[in-house]
């Protein structure tokens, strides 16, 4: 197919990426049109390999840990080959979801760039940064981009984690900028088509599990707290004293996801058996059931009314 849709996912996000999967096609006036397909990190066994490897980020330097709850991010640069170097692909994080219709996307005019996303801040200083996260791309000008190649050079500190994620490697000329829209971060309103429910801690369906992510580094320019931050890994593990998931500060975006596994769950699309399973290996809030109850149709929602 010409048009496809990925998703890059691991096993903490399995959930989330099937939920996605179903928004896609749900929303869209011609589902029929494009595919929908996974990235597995189990999959990609270059990436398995690098585990407890130091790699360089942001200037600094990281172990690599495939039970990070963000492993699958290099995975991201892989449609391009997958699709044989041709025809049109989004890719997504496994907490993005469909609230218009992507096929306008996938057929928007690209005009000659090779890939669209985002920008990832506002800052000064940052603005030719993309967010990756979800990116429009025409294989056909992406043949240079090597996954494997690029992931091993992290590992021999010839390139920055960091760098690689904001297309800062690539020829600017050839990087266009999405609207906000199409990657909206945290935010559920009338213009959204795609929202992104970035912020880790207050991941709806994680709401009260342990956190399992490492948080960004933002210690560079200060050595005690990085030591401090290294002391508290080194005694408590990689995740000690990072407390819990927190409950979404909107509680339209919880009711926007869980109809849709409600919806997911009706329809066949996700079985309760996966549902139990994932909450029993923490990857899924312990009340997901309760939340499902509570939760109105999405044709109810007040924040989904056109």
């Amino acid at each position: 197919m010409e048009k496809c849709v990925f998703i890059h996912t691991n096993e903490r996000q399995w959930l989330g990426a099937l939920v996605a999967e179903y928004s896609f096609k749900r929303n869209s006036r011609n589902p029929d049109a494009f595919a929908v397909k996974f990235i597995h990190t189990r999959d990609y066994p270059f990436l398995a390999a690098k585990e407890g490897q130091t790699f360089l980020r942001g200037g600094t330097t990281r172990d690599w840990r495939m039970d990070d709850l963000q492993s699958f991010t290099p995975l991201r640069f892989l449609p391009p080959k997958l699709m044989n170097y041709s025809g049109r692909a989004v890719v997504t994080d496994p907490d993005v979801f469909a609230v218009g219709d992507i096929n306008e996307l996938l057929d928007r005019d690209m005009q000659g760039k090779a890939v669209l996303g985002r920008h990832r801040s506002a800052k000064e200083g940052k603005a030719y940064q993309v967010a990756t996260s979800v990116m429009l791309m025409d294989c056909g000008k992406l043949s240079h981009w090597d996954t494997e190649s690029d992931f091993d050079a992290l590992f021999r500190f010839e390139k920055d984690y960091k760098e690689w994620m904001v297309l800062a490697y690539e020829d600017p000329a050839m990087i266009g900028y999405l609207e906000d829209c199409w990657n909206d971060f945290d935010h559920l309103g009338a213009e959204t088509r795609l929202l992104h429910n970035t912020k880790r801690r207050t991941q709806p369906w994680k709401t009260g599990l342990p956190v399992d992510y490492t948080p960004a580094d933002k210690f560079k320019d200060k050595p005690l707290l990085a030591s401090l931050n290294r002391l508290r890994a080194k005694l408590f593990g990689e995740y000690g004293l990072l407390g819990h998931y927190h409950p979404h500060p909107d509680s339209n975006q919880e009711a926007f996801f869980f109809g849709l596994l409600k919806e997911c769950l009706e329809s066949g699309h996700v079985s309760e058996a996966l549902v139990r399973d994932e909450m029993a290996k923490n990857h899924v809030r312990h009340d997901a059931f309760e939340v499902l109850e509570r939760t109105p149709p999405l044709a109810e929602q007040p924040a989904l009314a056109a």
